[in-house]
This record gives structure tokens, C-alpha cells and sequence, in this order.
């Protein structure tokens, strides 16, 4: 699908030179060209007209001075600063252009009709008058010699393996008279066949192809031979074969050409000898011969240099042909025709080596002209139009268009062709986007044939249907019409010597305008031709364009871009800056391309390709190289682009890892884009997709979302690139065209709920607009059935630009799905609910939970009423499609518990059930009584609840069965609304509910279900069981207990509050109840319970118990509370030292660490803290083999594991936070002490113990001192921050450690309880002491 575009052409005519070129070749140089004549040497240069050096090779008698001379061969050789010159009489001379030296190092008697050097210029084959072959290395230091005539056939002789004779074997299609057929003498070679041997390498210089005339039949044979001059093999005889030859130089085929009885055709050999597919050249037989073949350095283009065969005496013509082939089919993409004149008749034309697709050509009057080449893709430029997607191929005569909107046809195939009277050289399509169809072909005779689309009276001859139509078929594409062909006056001065295509970069302004690119009169210069139509007077007479305008150019354009939007038209020169020129002002003006900036616009490197876009609000220029250096402006932002392509507001591009991506330039910063195509996009990202290998950009169909690509041999692959598919339904969607939304959708797989996400206020507010758009009952089931609850705008198909229009639905009491379904339900029913009977069943059915029940429903109603409406579904038929949504098991369970056997019975037959199953079953239910019935049927449906409603009403005599069923599946709580209070069933449900807390150990619950259905006695134990001691008695009381059943209820109760240390509660129930008062007061003093006991002493009057019991009490309490202190006062002293002493080894062993850090060594640096002196490796063996070990035990074990983990032995790793941990017991465990310190010093002081008071206050006093200042030097402010902020953590980072490290704080130990790094609290506010004491 690609066209050769001329990108620039140049050349020079030396004014001063003597005799014929008769050859050349490239210079070392850039720029330079070496010509041979029959005089000498001449070296020109890049200006117009220079010659830079020459050498005559007359003064030294290499060349006879009569100008018969002959130079066969010429080729620059850097490495020796010289040029090799082969002559005629056989001298090889080497020319060192600088110093005009000629040295002779070698000469052949016979003389030399060729001398050929192998691409890496290492050997140099010479082809001498005897018809020998000399290899020589570049030393010119002989090989071998052979004959050029050979009768074997080579190494590479194909072997018989003797499969029968020729004739008994298949011959396809000629049948058997193929073998009955002589084989065909080989004709001759051509009368203008200069006899003359041809030589041509293979691309990597291991082998040589030779052509030359047999002495014997007098065709040409080609043989190839090896580096050593060793055949490798012989051609089959070709009948025909002519002088032409080119060997591809990747190597597969040799090119040739052959006459046939009935066309010229260009031939394929293989290294073997064997013929391998052709061509054929648009000529008739005999009017033209073919002088050279010659193919560019990558293989793609194929030159063919012809010459017309004399006619009377007339100068023949001369044409160069470029051919390519893509998909097996080769077109002619380029014809330069030189002419008739004498001086324009060519000598040689070369591929230059380094630049692929530049050609160079020499003419006999010393002109020579260089052509640079490169891709395009010639299609419509518009955004909207019909015929946007046309896109045009040159074929020789014929312009092949495919209209991608109505069908992508694979090349060769078209949708149409248009035949042109001469070769087409460039097509333009016109820039105004509503006739962006239309086309103008310049062809090599300089007119531009205008065609158009529109309403043509007559069918135009030049235009007929390719790859479409046919017999009986009508074709609905529409074609365009030859409107009108022009004739350009601009650049083909008959007089002057003609330089073909010396227009370039043709663009269709307006419908009688058009730009062209021509040369300027100075080297590096272009200039800007406008053309306009000239007003003619008859129908007949051709029409002219003729120049209105030219604008010079300062430097070389290569390239040109039009936008089809803003018009604007942008110039690349060959120094890479990018010109703006606005064509439409009234006079045109030529400015440099500014970025918002200000800046002038200069490509880093020339680009290939270019176009104009819009990214944000600003104007830019998009560049492609030939390298794959994708360029935005000035900026590079990627490397690995083959293609792309812009399209509304988005760009597609092809990358060197087969993806195709898609990005939306509308709120994209530069510098966005950037990185996008920088990094690689995430794999299901709607911005990127896989495509085949070597993928290309052909066009995007616009409104479709195609994207037409060509894979490297030429077939065409499409796409729907997803950004652009969502892009196009969220503009559907925006214009409520559900229609072609959902199509589209449907088509391309995209997920559904997309229709309500992307606005779903809109949606809603339109349900009834979208069901009538929709139309097709199976398209909205379709859609029903793809809901679901997410937001697929926020997961799958988030906006590619960032600008969502969804709002979150104004519903959020209803989920999404419920909400649609009820939405289009409504909508449906307004509409045609008899239509949409099934639409409407799938809405119940898709709902969470679905509404089964309602969906039976609405299908029994369908069987009642049977009315004889034919847009009506049968209840058959509804029922049929409800089990195609539901599984028939749980339907035939739903149907059941509509209690509608009809309905049942209805479904069963539709499912694989037995009716020896289902059938009794229902027998047997329809003899029940109602309420028994429904209970049965929802007993079997597991509905225990409902069941139970039913049983519930089948009177006391099935009650037993309605206690058994609430026992079994525990349904107390549902039971017991159903029967009054008042009744003894409630009774019953209630000592069985209360049973069951009993035996879940719920006793507190058990005794409130009890005492309120009036079970008291089972309520008593309850109470008991669970301590409510004043509830156990309310029951006793209601039990009718007597006084002395009380008392000894009360005493067993007062033992069991004791062993739960509650001896208050305990004496209050001995002394009330029992009234034991003295046990009483023994259970006060056993619980410290001082001023309580003071009190009954005084209400009974034992003041006698004061001396027995009290005193010595308070007395033995004071003791206890003395050792008490002193064994945390010691303990807290003892453990305060030990951990001094472990903090101060470990600070030591961090310093030691920290000594044998040297600069070199920053792995130091991480050492972990692991907070002792021992190593760190020696902890993590000890500490990770026991916690894997512990962590399978039961969690009793796991809590006493844990209790170990800070080890108080001396040594152990966490020892400093085993310390801590003590410590912190310690001080809490004297602050819980104070209270009743404080109780007991005021008994102490009331009966006179002040002596033993003052002692304990002052113990006490002592070690609270003590714990406050001690605190702070234990919990030091650098253990609390790292508490707060710990140096390892899941907030930490390498720098937070290194530099916690070099502060010291890592001889703070990483725990796993914070908390014991806080130091305890000291509640001040407790004012425990007794002023009297001190």
C-alpha cells in the first residue's frame, strides 16, 4: 500500500569537459562522482557545475589521444587513495586524483571487457578479451584463472536418484503431451545484445554471477561461481536471456530479462540455475531493450534502465523504471523519462550504498542527477468524510484505490482502478476534509488528471472496479470520475536538457489550486510554485495550469505536510528546520515554525514522515526518521516508532515490540507523552495491544474505528484498537445513540455495563429511549445478563484522557444492578409489556436476591390468561426460557413454595425429574389440610421459620411436632412470638429454650427465660449457677422458702462468694439471712474489710472482739504490708543496678564495632543493633529455631512461651528489656497498695499502734521516693522516642537507620512490645499519707 515519494533531486553540469562519460562511480566523499570518458578521469563535485579534479589519462598514453579509448571498469578504493581504472587494451591503472599520479600494476593482452570488485572490496574479478576469468586480490596479486565457458554444469549438480524416466513422470497441468514434446532449441541472443559478458556479486561477496553469450548456441548463460573462482552452477537454458543482471544482495535471486515470443519480461534465477517467478514490462515485443538491472542496497527497489530500439532515424527514448513488490505482485511505482535528445541519453545509473534509496544517474551530455527516494502512504486527509479512508497506489499507468470504509480488499486487489494515458508519478489527495475523496494524478508527462466524486452523467472508461461487482451483483461503493486533466507549464522547457520529476511534493490547495516543489536556479535551493487554471475557451482545448506564484526557498525541502483542519502548511529543508507557510494570506509568507514558547522548530534528525496535530491547544509537528526516532517539535520523544498515524484528537503508533498504541492528545502534556511511550504500558491498558511482527500503519477508517495495518509482506491485518473503539461508543453514548453504541459493543466484545457506567443519570433518565433504540428482546437480555455491580469506568475502561463524565448513581440505599432492572422493568411494561415478556422475566430473575417468585408468577398469570394475541409468548415459552436463565432444581423448589401445584407441575415436566417422584409427593400434599400442607412444603424447602408460622395454626395437637422442629433447628426466639405469654405452649417453648442456655453455660440468660415464664425452681439454679446471689433469693422467696431453707441456701451461697474473694458480699448474706453476725465479722478481718467490721462490732455491742480479733488483725496486716515493701524496695534496687551494668557493656560493644568501620567498608554501616554483647548470628539461630518451634503449641503453652521470651538470666539477648519488664511490675505493684495502705494507717493510728503506723507510712514513703526518681534513669527520653518511633519498623528507611545507628540509639533493642519502653505511672493525686505520722 505504499507509494515512492520523491524527496529531493539534485545534480550538476560541468561546463568545461572534453569527450564522452562513458562510466562512473561514487566517491569516497560524500557527494562526489567519478566519471570516466575517453580521455581520463574527472571528479565532480556537489555544485552545479564543478569539477573538482581530473586526470588525463592521454598524456601517460593509457588512452589513445583520438578519443577511440575505452574504459571498461572504474571503482574508488579509499584504502589506497585512488582510483582503479580497467581500460579496453587491458591496462588496470591505479589514479591518485591529488598528485594526478598514474601507475600501471597490471595489463592483459587480450584486453579487458570488465572489471567488477566484490562489495567489501577484497577481491576484484576481470573478465579479458579471450573470454577468461582472472580473480586478483585487492593487491592485485592473481588467484586463479578460468574460462568462462565451462560444460559441466558445477559443485552444485543436482543428483539423479533415478525415479523413473522423464517421460512416465506427472506434468501437472500440460498433460501428457509435455512429454511426447521435443524440448525447444534456445533462440540466440537479441541483434542489440552487445556481446559483452556481465558480472554482478551477491550482497555479502561470497559468490559471483557471470553472463555471457555461448560460442556455441549463441544465448546467454549465467554461471556462478565462488570467491575462488570454483563453478557452482550452470543456468537452465533460457530461451530469450538478455544482457541484464543484478544479483539481489540478500541474496536469493538474480535478476535478468528475457524476450519472449509475446512480451519482455524481467526474470528471477536461483543460485542453482533454476528459473524462480517474472514479471512483465509494460511494453510491446521489440520496442524497447532492457540496458541494466540494478537493485538498491536493501533489495526492495528494483531499477530498470530501457532504451526505445531505433526507429527510422530518430533518437530512441530512455526511461529508468523502479519496480517493488509486495504480496507476490510487482508494481511499478516510478517512470523517469529522459527523453529523445541526444545528450539525455543515459550512460549509467547507480544505488548509492550508504544512502538506501538514493539513485544516481549520468547522461551522456556530463549531466548528472542524484534522486532520493523514500515511503509514503498517499491517503485521504480528512476527519468526517465519506471517503476518508481511500487510500491510492501506484501501478505503472494505473492508480489502485481501496475504500477502506466499505472494505478492506488485500493487495494487489482494489476496490477500483483508474487508467491514466502515462506512467503516475505522484497522487494527491485534496486537503478540504468534505471532498477529501478526490484525487489529482500527476503523471510522467507532466498533467495532472483531476478526479472527483459527486453526481457523473456518463459511467467514465478510466475507471473500473477492481476486487468488487461481478455478474448479478450490484456494487454500493461509489466511483469517482475523470473531471478534468491539466497540463503544467512549470519546469519542461522543451529547449533545455529535461530532468524528469522536476516537480515534487504535488497538494491539492483548492479546486482549481495546487502547490508543487521545484528546483531552484542554485544548488540547496527549492522554490514554492503555485499553480491556478487557466480560463480556456473551447470544451476541446487541454487545460493549462499556469504559475501565479512562485516563492524561493533558501535550502532544500524534503519534505511537506499539510493539515486538512487548520490548513496550515509546514515545509522540512534538508538542514532538518521546519518552515511555516501561509498560503492563504494575500501575499504568501514563508516563517519559520515557532513552538508557544517562541522558539524555532529544527528536527534533531530529518524525518520521513510528518504531520500536523494538536496536542493540548498548541499546534505542533510530528516527525518520523527512517531510524525509528520518533520526534514531536524539537523533541525526541521515542526510539522505537515504525509508524503512526493521527486521527481526531488521538495518535496511533507501531513499535519495535509489536504493539500498537493509542493516546489521546487532547489534555496530554508533552511531556506526558513522553513517558508513556517511554515506559511500557501496563498489559491491559486500553492505550496498547499486541500486533503481528513488522506491523505498519496504513490509515484509521474514521467513525469505524478501524485501523488498517500491513504486515511486512504485504497482506493487511485490521484492528479495533480498543482506545478508539471506547472513545467512539462514549460519543454514541454522549448523543444517546444506544443503538450503534450497543452494536458496536456487541461486535467488539466490550463489556455492556459500560452503557450505564460511562453516565448513569443519563441512562436512567432515558431507560424508555434505550429500550425502543435497542428494539431486539435478545439484545436487552444480553445486556441484563452482563450487569454487574462494579463500576466498570473506574476498573476496566478507565477514561483514557482523565475526564469522566460518570457520576456515582443517586441511589446508594440500592445496588446498581437491582436498580437497573427495576428501572428498564418500568420501562418495558410502559412500552409493550407483552413484547418484553421475556426482557422482563430476565429483570426479576438478574435481581439480588432475584425475585423468582414474582417471575412464576407472572408465568402462571401468562397460563390463565390465554389469550389469542400473536405478539404474546406463550407461558410454554416463557417457562422454557426462565429455566434457561435458573437452574430447573431451584425452580421447581420456588415454584413450590408458591403453594401453586399447577405452577409445580408446570416446571417438573420441563425438568429431568421422574413423575414416580414428584407426582405421589404432590398427591400426598394435596390431601392435607392447608396450614399442614404449607408446613410440609416449606419443612422440605428448609424454610424453618415459615413453617413453623404454619404448624403453628394446626392446632394443640400437632404441638409436640412444632417443639421437636424448634428444638432441632434452635428457633426459640421465632417460637416464642408466636404464642401468647399467657399460654402453657409459651411455657413449654420457654423451659426449653432456657434448657438449652443452660447447657451453652448461658446460666444468667437461662434464669431470665425461666423466671418470666414463671419456671422459678429451674430459675433458683440458674441464678446460683451464675452468682446473681440477690436474684437466687427473690426466686427462693417466690418459691415460698421457710426461714431456715434461706438459711442454709444463704451459707452455701456465702462459701461460694468467698472462694471468689468477695467477703463483703459474703458477710452481708451470714449476717441478714443466717444471722451469724460473729461468722460475719471473721470474714470482714480475713478480707481486710476494716471499717466494716468496726461497724457490726458496734451494732452488736461485742466490743469485746476489739482485744480477740481486731487488733491483732490490723497488727498482723501491718507486718505483712512492711515485708511487703521491703522485698519490692530490694528487689527494685537490685534489678536497677543489673541493668546499668548490661546497657553500659552494651554501649561498649557498639564502640567496638564502630572502631572497625573504615571507609571502604559501608556494609558496616547495617549491622543490626541486635542489643547484647553476643553476635548477631548467635541470636538468630538461638531465637528463630525456638519461635518456629513454639508455634505450633496450644496457646496456653504460646502465653507461657511468651512470658519467657525476656530472659532475666544474665547474658541472654533481651535481658535489658526482661529488666525493664520487672521493673515496671515492681513500681506498679507498690502503686496498687497505697489504697489500702492508707485504710490500714488510719486503724493503726485509731487504737494508738502510732509507733508501728509511722513505721509503715515512712516504708512506704521511702520506696515511692525512690521508684520517682529512679524512672527517669530507667526510661530514659531516647527509649521513649524510639517507642514512639522505632529504628526498625515498617516506616523505616536505610538512611532513618544509618543515621539512628551513628546516634547511638541502636543499643536500644527492638521489641515487640512497645509499651515496655513507657515508663509506669505514679498517680499523685492519691493522698495516702497521714499528716498526724510525721
Amino acid at each position: 500500500m505504499r507509494n515512492l515519494r520523491l524527496l529531493r533531486n539534485g545534480g550538476c553540469r560541468p561546463a568545461a569537459t572534453t569527450g564522452t562519460p562513458q562510466c562512473f562511480c561514487l566517491g569516497a566523499e560524500p557527494g562526489t562522482v567519478l566519471v570516466g570518458s575517453q580521455h581520463g578521469l574527472v571528479e565532480l563535485g556537489s555544485a552545479r557545475d564543478a569539477v573538482t579534479r581530473e586526470v588525463d589519462l592521454t598524456v601517460e598514453g593509457f588512452m589513445p589521444e583520438d578519443g577511440s579509448g575505452c574504459i571498461v571498469g572504474i571503482e574508488d578504493l579509499p584504502e589506497h587513495e585512488c582510483v582503479c581504472v580497467a581500460t579496453a587494451a587491458g591496462d588496470i591503472l591505479l589514479c591518485n586524483l591529488s598528485t594526478k599520479q598514474v601507475e600501471c600494476v597490471g595489463s592483459v593482452d587480450s584486453g579487458l571487457s570488465t572489471m567488477s570488485w566484490s562489495p567489501d572490496q577484497e577481491l576484484v574479478l576481470l573478465v579479458t578479451g579471450q573470454q577468461t576469468l582472472i580473480m586478483m586480490t585487492r593487491e592485485f596479486e592473481p588467484i586463479t584463472e578460468k574460462q568462462v565457458h565451462q560444460d559441466e554444469f558445477g559443485e552444485g549438480k543436482f543428483v539423479a536418484l533415478g525415479w523413473g524416466k522423464k517421460e512416465t513422470q506427472f506434468h501437472g497441468s500440460e498433460g501428457k503431451q509435455a512429454a511426447r514434446r521435443k524440448q525447444m532449441e534456445v533462440s540466440p541472443t537479441s541483434a542489440w545484445d552487445d556481446g559483452r559478458p556481465r558480472v554482478t556479486w551477491r550482497g555479502d561477496g561470497l559468490f559471483v554471477a557471470v553472463s555471457a553469450v555461448c560460442p556455441e548456441t549463441g544465448a546467454r548463460k549465467v554461471r556462478v561461481w565462488n570467491r575462488e573462482l570454483v563453478l557452482q552452477s550452470t543456468s537452465e537454458p533460457v530461451s530469450g536471456l538478455e544482457q541484464a543482471l543484478s544479483w539481489k544482495p540478500s541474496g536469493n535471486l538474480i535478476a535478468s530479462t528475457q524476450e519472449k515470443p509475446n512480451r519482455h519480461d524481467v526474470v528471477f534465477l536461483e543460485k542453482n540455475g533454476l528459473l524462480h517467478g517474472e514479471f512483465t514490462l509494460p511494453f510491446q515485443k521489440g520496442q524497447v531493450k532492457v540496458n541494466e538491472l540494478l537493485w538498491n542496497a536493501d533489495s526492495t527497489i528494483l531499477a530498470v534502465w530501457l532504451e526505445e530500439l531505433k526507429v527510422d532515424n530518430s533518437n530512441p527514448n530512455s526511461y529508468v523504471q523502479l519496480w517493488t513488490t509486495g504480496n507476490y505482485h510487482w508494481y511499478l511505482k516510478q517512470s523517469l523519462h529522459f527523453g529523445s535528445l541526444e545528450e539525455n541519453r543515459l550512460v549509467s545509473l547507480l544505488w548509492d550504498r550508504e544512502n538506501l534509496y538514493r539513485l544516481h544517474v549520468l547522461c551522456e551530455g556530463w549531466h548528472y542527477f542524484f534522486y532520493d527516494w523514500h515511503w509514503t502512504i498517499d491517503h485521504g486527509m480528512g476527519e468526517n468524510s465519506q471517503r476518508m479512508a481511500n487510500v491510492a497506489v501506484i501501478d505503472g499507468d494505473k492508480v489502485l484505490v481501496t475504500a477502506f470504509q466499505h472494505a478492506v480488499v488485500p493487495p494487489p486487489m482494489c476496490t477500483y482502478e483508474l487508467q491514466l494515458q502515462q506512467a503516475v508519478n505522484q497522487v494527491a489527495f485534496h486537503t478540504n476534509p468534505q471532498h477529501s475523496g478526490d484525487m489529482a494524478v500527476l503523471d510522467a508527462d507532466n498533467k495532472i488528471s483531476v478526479y472527483r466524486y459527486g453526481q457523473s452523467t456518463t459511467s467514465d472508461p478510466t475507471v473500473r472496479l477492481g476486487a468488487v461487482g461481478g455478474n448479478g451483483f450490484k456494487a454500493a461503493v461509489e466511483k469517482p470520475y475523470l473531471d478534468k486533466t491539466y497540463r503544467v507549464d512549470v519546469g519542461s522547457n522543451s529547449n533545455e536538457v529535461m530532468n524528469p520529476l522536476g516537480l515534487r511534493f504535488l497538494t491539492w490547495l483548492s479546486d482549481d489550486s495546487f502547490l508543487v516543489v521545484g528546483e531552484g536556479q542554485h544548488a540547496a535551493q527549492s522554490v514554492l510554485y503555485h499553480l491556478t487554471a487557466v480560463p480556456h475557451e473551447t470544451e476541446a482545448e487541454e487545460q493549462r495550469l499556469s504559475l501565479r506564484l512562485s516563492v524561493p526557498v533558501n535550502g532544500d525541502v524534503i519534505s511537506l505536510c499539510c493539515s486538512p483542519t487548520t490548513k496550515t502548511i509546514a515545509l522540512q529543508l534538508a538542514d532538518r528546520r521546519i518552515l511555516k507557510y501561509l498560503w492563504e494570506a494575500s501575499t504568501p509568507v514563508l516563517e519559520p515554525w515557532r513552538t508557544s514558547s517562541g522558539c524555532a522548530v529544527q528536527f534533531p534528525y530529518p524525518c520521513m514522515q510528518m504531520s500536523i496535530t494538536r496536542i493540548g491547544d498548541e499546534e505542533v509537528i510530528l516527525g518520523l526518521t527512517d531510524r525509528c526516532r520518533f520526534i514531536v517539535n524539537d523533541t525526541e520523544v521515542a526510539s522505537n516508532i515504525t509508524s503512526f498515524a493521527t486521527y481526531n484528537e488521538f495518535l496511533l503508533v507501531t513499535t519495535n515490540s509489536h504493539t500498537c498504541q493509542c493516546f489521546c492528545l487532547k489534555n496530554m502534556p508533552l511531556k506526558a507523552l513522553q513517558a508513556c511511550l517511554s515506559s511500557a504500558a501496563a498489559p491491559n491498558s486500553e492505550t496498547l495491544r499486541k500486533v503481528e511482527r513488522g506491523s505498519r500503519i496504513i490509515t484509521v477508517v474514521p467513525q469505524d474505528t478501524k485501523v488498517v495495518l500491513q504486515m511486512p509482506r504485504g497482506n493487511l491485518e485490521t484492528v479495533h484498537h480498543r482506545a478508539l473503539v471506547l472513545a467512539q461508543i462514549r460519543k454514541w453514548l454522549d448523543r444517546l445513540m444506544f443503538r450503534e453504541a450497543f452494536q458496536s459493543m456487541r461486535k467488539l466484545r466490550i463489556n455492556l455495563n459500560l452503557l450505564y457506567d460511562h453516565n448513569p443519570k443519563v441512562f436512567l433518565e432515558n431507560a424508555e429511549n434505550f429500550v425502543r433504540q435497542i428494539d431486539t428482546v435478545n439484545y436487552i437480555n444480553l445486556f441484563f445478563t452482563e450487569l454487574k455491580e462494579e463500576d466498570f469506568t473506574k476498573t476496566m475502561y478507565p477514561s483514557l484522557n482523565g475526564s469522566s463524565k460518570a457520576q456515582s448513581y443517586q441511589h446508594p440505599d440500592q445496588k446498581k444492578v437491582n436498580l437497573i432492572c427495576d428501572v428498564m422493568r418500568v420501562a418495558m411494561e410502559n412500552i409493550d409489556p407483552q413484547k418484553y415478556c421475556l426482557s422482563i422475566l430476565t429483570a426479576h430473575v438478574k435481581k439480588s436476591p432475584p425475585e423468582l417468585e414474582i417471575a412464576l408468577q407472572k408465568v402462571h398469570d401468562l397460563r390463565e390468561n390465554n389469550t389469542p394475541d400473536v405478539k404474546a409468548v406463550s407461558a410454554e415459552e416463557a417457562l422454557k426460557y426462565l429455566l434457561f436463565l435458573v437452574d430447573v432444581n431451584e425452580l421447581y423448589d420456588y415454584s413450590l413454595g408458591t403453594y401453586d401445584f399447577d405452577l409445580v407441575v408446570m416446571v417438573a415436566e420441563k425438568s429431568q425429574k421422574d413423575p414416580k417422584e414428584y407426582l405421589p409427593f404432590l398427591n400426598t400434599l394435596r390431601k392435607m389440610e392447608t396450614n399442614y400442607q404449607r408446613y410440609t412444603i416449606d419443612k422440605y424447602l428448609k424454610r424453618y421459620t415459615k413453617a413453623l408460622g404454619h404448624l403453628s395454626k394446626c392446632g394443640p395437637e400437632h404441638f409436640s411436632e412444632f417443639l421437636n422442629l424448634v428444638k432441632d433447628q434452635n428457633q426459640y426466639c421465632e417460637a416464642l412470638k408466636l404464642y401468647p405469654p399467657s399460654t402453657q405452649e409459651y411455657k413449654d417453648i420457654s423451659d426449653a429454650y432456657g434448657e438449652y442456655l443452660v447447657q451453652k453455660q448461658l446460666y444468667e440468660q437461662a434464669a431470665l427465660i425461666f423466671a418470666r415464664a414463671g419456671i422459678f425452681a429451674k430459675a433458683l439454679d440458674a441464678f446460683q449457677d451464675s452468682g446473681s446471689w440477690q436474684q437466687a433469693l427473690c426466686m427462693a422467696t417466690r418459691l415460698g422458702y421457710t426461714k431456715d431453707k434461706l438459711s442454709s441456701l444463704s451459707r452455701s451461697m456465702a462459701g461460694k462468694l468467698v472462694e471468689q474473694r468477695k467477703h463483703a458480699e459474703a458477710a452481708i448474706l451470714l449476717e441478714q439471712y443466717t444471722e451469724d453476725y460473729e461468722a460475719a465479722l471473721l470474714l470482714l478481718l480475713e478480707g481486710a474489710l476494716w471499717e466494716e467490721a468496726l461497724r457490726l462490732i458496734h451494732k452488736y455491742g461485742r466490743l469485746d472482739i476489739l482485744e480477740t480479733n481486731f487488733k491483732p488483725a490490723i497488727l498482723e496486716a501491718q507486718k505483712s504490708q512492711l515485708i511487703f515493701l521491703y522485698s519490692q524496695k530490694a528487689a527494685f534496687l537490685r534489678h536497677k543496678s543489673r541493668l546499668q551494668v548490661v546497657r553500659e557493656l552494651k554501649e561498649k560493644a557498639c564502640e567496638s564495632l564502630q572502631d572497625y568501620e573504615t571507609p571502604n567498608c559501608p556494609e558496616l554501616d547495617l549491622f543490626s543493633e541486635t542489643s547484647s554483647v553476643v553476635t548477631a548470628s548467635d541470636m538468630n539461630s538461638k531465637y528463630s529455631h525456638s519461635s518456629s518451634r513454639i508455634s505450633v503449641r496450644s496457646s496456653k503453652n504460646r502465653r507461657k512461651a511468651e512470658r519467657k521470651r525476656y530472659s532475666l538470666k544474665e547474658g541472654s539477648p533481651f535481658e535489658d528489656i526482661a529488666l525493664l519488664e520487672v521493673l515496671g511490675e515492681n513500681v506498679r505493684a507498690v502503686e496498687t497498695v497505697k489504697g489500702d495502705i492508707h485504710i490500714l494507717l488510719k486503724q493503726l493510728v485509731l487504737f494508738g499502734y502510732n509507733e508501728q503506723a509511722g513505721t509503715l507510712q515512712q516504708a512506704l514513703e521511702e520506696i515511692l521516693q525512690l521508684m520517682e526518681t529512679s524512672i527517669p534513669e530507667i526510661w530514659t527520653p531516647d527509649l521513649q522516642q524510639s517507642s514512639v518511633n522505632p529504628v526498625l519498623g515498617p516506616s523505616s528507611t536505610a538512611n532513618s537507620i544509618m543515621a539512628a545507628y551513628q546516634q547511638k540509639r541502636m543499643v536500644t533493642p527492638v521489641v515487640q512490645d512497645p509499651e515496655l519502653l513507657i515508663p509506669p505511672k505514679l498517680n499523685k493525686n492519691l493522698q495516702w499519707k497521714l499528716h498526724l505520722l510525721q
